[in-house]
This record gives C-alpha cells, sequence and structure tokens, in this order.
C-alpha cells in the first residue's frame, strides 16, 4: 500500500493529517496538489503525525532536517533566486547555519526578501528539489525495521510536506510561509522552528510514538540542528558545518546519507550488547 495525503483531509486533535491508503497501481491526482491542500486545514505549527501501527519491540525513531540534509539544497534559497535575492539570502543562510546570527533573526530577514512571489513558486522550488543520495534508502532501511522516521527542517511546509508524502515519512515539522492573495507576504505563520523547537519535536515525536529518548536518532548539519543532534541518543552530523561537527557525538561526511546506517548499527549494538 502507499501513503497519500488525502484528498479530503480533517484535523484532528494536535494538528494530525489523515492520510489515505491507495493500491500502488492507482495515482492520485498529485502528492503535491493533495498536500498543499492539506496545509489548509492544520493549526500553523504544529507537528503533522500520520502514525502508522509497528511492532513496539525494537522500534527507534530517526528524525532528520531537511535542508542541505534531506536533500541537497537549501529550499528558501531557490525561493530566493526567483525573487533576484540570492547572494544577500545564501550570505544570511550561511551565517545562521554557522550560528553566527540568531536563527529566528535570519529567518525573518531570508523571508521578507521573498515578498510578492506566487504560490505556484512552490511547484517550481519542488521540481528543482534532488533528495540526498542514499536518503532514500536510509528511510526504506528504517521502515523495513519498523522504525518511525521524521522531517523536522527551518524550512517550509509548502516543500517539506509532499517531499515527505513521497517517502512515506509520518512525521513532519516545518515553518509556515503566509500567503495573501495568492502571493507570499514576507512573513512566516506560526511558531519559527529554532533550534529549541527541533529539539522540542524530536521529544514530541517520540512520546508520541511510545519510544524512550534513549531509542532516538538525530540527523542534520546546521547549527539549528545541535540541540536535537545533543538530545538524541545518537547524534549525527551530516556533511556539517565546522561548528556542529565540533560539538556532535558523530559526525558523516557524505555524499550519501545512507553512510550514517553504519554509526547507527554500531551504536545500537554496543548499547545492546
Amino acid at each position: 500500500m502507499t501513503l497519500l495525503v488525502d484528498d479530503a483531509p480533517g484535523r484532528a486533535a494536535g494538528g494530525v493529517v489523515r492520510v489515505g491508503r491507495r493500491t500502488a497501481g492507482r495515482r492520485s491526482s498529485g502528492v503535491r496538489a493533495s498536500a498543499w491542500r492539506a496545509l489548509r486545514t492544520v493549526r500553523p505549527g504544529a507537528p503533522y503525525s500520520w502514525p502508522v501501527t509497528t511492532p513496539q519491540a525494537d522500534r527507534w525513531l530517526l528524525v532528520m532536517d531537511v535542508d542541505s540534509t534531506f536533500i541537497t539544497a537549501e529550499v528558501i534559497e531557490l525561493l530566493a533566486a526567483r525573487a533576484g535575492a540570492l547572494e544577500e539570502v545564501a550570505d544570511v543562510t550561511g551565517a545562521a547555519m554557522r550560528g553566527e546570527i540568531d536563527f529566528g533573526e535570519s529567518l525573518e530577514r531570508r523571508v521578507a526578501l521573498l515578498a510578492g512571489l506566487p504560490t505556484s513558486v512552490f511547484d517550481d522550488v519542488l521540481a528543482q528539489v534532488t533528495v540526498t543520495p542514499g536518503a532514500l534508502d536510509l528511510v526504506a532501511e528504517a521502515q523495513s525495521r519498523g522504525w518511525v522516521v521524521g522531517l523536522v527542517s527551518g524550512g517550509f511546509e509548502e516543500v517539506v510536506l509532499p517531499l515527505a508524502a513521497r517517502a512515506g515519512i509520518t512525521h513532519v515539522r516545518a515553518n509556515r510561509l503566509e500567503v495573501a492573495d495568492g502571493v507570499l507576504t514576507g512573513r512566516t505563520t506560526g511558531p519559527v522552528i529554532d533550534r529549541e523547537v527541533k529539539e522540542e519535536t524530536l521529544r514530541a515525536f517520540a512520546a508520541d510514538e511510545g519510544i524512550d529518548m534513549s531509542r532516538t536518532i538525530a540527523i542534520g548539519d546546521g547549527a539549528n540542528d545541535l540541540a536535537m543532534i545533543g538530545a538524541a541518543q545518537i547524534g549525527i552530523a551530516f556533511d556539517a558545518k565546522p561548528v556542529v561537527r565540533a560539538q556532535a557525538p558523530f559526525s558523516v561526511d557524505g555524499p550519501r546519507l545512507d553512510a550514517a546506517l553504519a554509526i547507527i548499527d554500531r551504536e545500537i549494538a554496543a548499547l545492546t550488547s
């Protein structure tokens, strides 16, 4: 069975989106369109939680950052290129990921430069996004083990949610861009997903699934990921900035995200021996 966002999603307590099941041979009218409609029904900033029934024994929670971790690009820079502000946004992004400026401040400055872009830009960006080599292999392996997989991003729901739906990833949280009259206003809506909220989200996903924090894995590349990397039982910096590599318990150089499995399996074996 293929997990897709329901064409007429509803909302349950805590911002839970219903997920439709469709047979593998039938295609939806478009995961991107369905996922975009789902955004209209969920409280801004609420984590999307699409629970899947799996055996309780031996389950782990794997949570990944999105931009420059699960995908190769920074989505805000892809949007900025269409607004003619790529250089300015890239400079601020780099400073934020190195921990030189506050993430919330950097997000506000960068998003302001996107004002006036039409919402059709999201489909253009989705078509341009490349998933990091090995990312889908890592997700598939985790899912084959009955693990729970989540994405938490300082990027944007409008892109992250469809990516998650394509991969069958069941827990998602990201920022949301404010829209008025079909164009971006240059502001976000709901709480900013900064480093503290990323850690809170890791803990919330674990609690939602009844998984102890001693069975959690977090992977990210930027300073915004350090709190969740530090909170997880196995915290991994992926192709990371020097400040993140220096503070993370483990690191993977890339280019393949599934290279993290060697660390994960080694540490789980040590914990269970």
